[in-house]
């Protein structure tokens, strides 16, 4: 600013002085006479000006051109001048046309355009900052995966563009299924932004998909310190990490590992019950009965489930069914509506054989929420209470087109597993398999809760009773004890053991 107005108040001198001195030599009489070499040049005021003026006018062109001679020399040899930076500016002009063109057509889906227009642009611009990323980019669309990489790796080589070449060899190895050199690239990328949440995302996936548990959780408390994840789904996250780390230990046989895990897990999640069933069954082994029924009914409270029922009843196998039923009190109660609830109980009259009060206990669920094993019982009640085998046979008929009872469903894949595991094994996504009713098909005749009571009763023409058989609930989570059938398998099917009531 005052050196602006410095120049404007040399320039006002200058003109001030100039017309001063010419009005000066137009006022004053008299010739102006110039002398050189002999000859005499006599001149008026009005004409001295005039030649002064073309003189000056003169010179400054010569210097002009003087310049601009020393400015083609200068260019010539590589030194910086206007004209240089003249046909640079037209060349990085160009260079950006190019790179928007790229820009465009990798939009657009053109491979070979987008690649062409980023070498251009490259080759003008000599950014390499600006142009890796889109050849690289425009390589990968034209399948052009090896020159793709080679672009990435050069990234690696740039503070700038460091972290986008990690990111674009951590997706060709994913897309490639190397999982392994993925989670390094994926742990460098953590390394260089460790709160971008792309990458916490990608890096806790690839750690869960390797069963790297203790990884995971570092990478868990990163996104839940960065704002990736809520704090309530980062706990349960959490809760399910120490499950699965509890569970590896078990398998590993160290049981003092298993068990601080377990209760870990089931402290953060209490309402998670693969939890709950592994914390219960490790207090049940160090005599904690009292405690490990206390863990089962909280978690009844928030979630029932058979296996929790089933788990609840291996705490005392050697009961008497009217024991039991006294004892289930205390676990039903903490969630008394839930339908869970209800067909336990159910389950649990019609292993005491009083048919009545299973009737009551199941209610109006057959026909308000009729499933394959609401079905099931309702037909086991019908027999028990001695009604005609066309009835029974007609619930059982229901029971195989009905809605299947919950199970262990993915949440992504929608694909159905026997058991609760911390990665899907099918898409393997994490903490996506939630107990829950799984997508009802025309075609599917499973009766997965359908009661070995049924099927033997219905060939006993002869009235003859079932004889004493396992407790109704012991294994009440295992397949193996549940009976896939049509009516027809079941009519031909002899009568063997006494009915096991699955509670699940």
């Amino acid at each position: 600013m005052i050196w602006s107005l410095i120049k404007v108040l040399v320039f006002i001198a200058i003109a001030a002085a100039i017309t001063f001195g010419a009005g000066y030599i137009l006022e004053t009489p008299g010739e102006v006479r110039l002398a050189f070499a002999g000859r005499e040049i006599t001149l008026s005021p009005i004409g001295f000006i005039l030649v002064t003026i073309v003189f000056f006018a003169a010179l400054w062109v010569i210097l002009k051109l003087a310049g601009l001679v020393v400015a083609i020399i200068r260019f010539l040899t590589g030194d910086e001048t206007a004209l240089s930076r003249y046909f640079d500016r037209n060349r990085e002009r160009k260079g950006f046309e190019a790179l928007t063109s790229g820009l465009m057509a990798l939009a657009e889906g053109e491979g070979r355009k987008a690649q062409a227009q980023a070498a251009r642009a490259e080759r003008l611009l000599d950014r390499p900052e600006l142009t890796r990323l889109i050849s690289a980019q425009a390589a990968e669309m034209s399948g052009n995966t090896d020159r793709a990489t080679a672009y990435y790796k050069d990234m690696l080589t740039d503070d700038r563009t460091r972290f986008v070449g990690v990111q674009g060899l951590l997706k060709q190895k994913l897309a490639d299924g190397e999982t392994d050199v993925a989670l390094q690239l994926a742990k460098k990328a953590f390394a260089l932004k460790p709160k971008h949440s792309g990458v916490l995302t990608t890096l806790f996936d690839l750690q869960s998909t390797e069963a790297d548990w203790a990884g995971a959780r570092r990478t868990l408390l990163a996104s839940v310190k960065a704002g990736q994840l809520p704090k309530d789904v980062g706990r349960r996250r959490e809760a399910v990490l120490s499950l699965a780390d509890a569970n590896a230990a078990m398998e590993a046989g160290n049981i003092d590992a298993a068990r601080e895990a377990a209760y870990r897990a089931n402290k953060q999640a209490p309402g998670f019950a693969p939890a709950a069933l592994l914390a219960a069954d490790l207090r049940n082994r160090e005599g904690q009965k009292r405690s490990a029924s206390s863990t089962l009914r909280k978690t009844w409270a928030q979630e029932p489930q058979p296996d929790l029922a089933a788990a609840f009843a291996a705490l005392d196998p050697e009961e008497t069914p009217e024991a039991r039923r006294k004892r289930f009190q205390a676990l039903l109660g903490a969630n008394p509506g839930h339908p869970e609830s209800r067909m336990v109980e159910a389950e649990l009259a019609l292993a005491a054989e009083d048919f009545p009060s299973a009737r009551r206990a199941l209610g109006d669920l057959a026909t308000t929420r009729p499933t394959t094993r609401s079905l099931a019982i309702m037909a086991a009640i019908e027999k028990g209470e001695g009604s005609d085998d066309s009835v029974v046979k007609g619930w059982l008929t229901k029971a195989l087109g009905a809605q299947r009872d919950e199970a262990w469903v993915c949440d992504t894949c929608k694909a159905i597993h026997s058991s609760w595991a911390p990665v899907c094994s099918d898409c393997g996504a994490f903490d996506t398999i939630a107990w829950v009713q799984p997508p009802h098909q025309e075609s599917d005749t499973s009766t997965t809760a359908m009661l070995p009571l049924i099927v033997g009763a219905l060939k006993d023409e002869t009235g003859a009773e079932a004889s004493e058989g396992d407790d109704p609930l012991e294994n009440a989570a295992d397949d193996d004890n549940i009976i896939d059938a049509d009516v027809e398998t079941a009519e031909a099917e002899p009568a063997e053991d006494h009915p096991k009531a699955a509670a699940g």
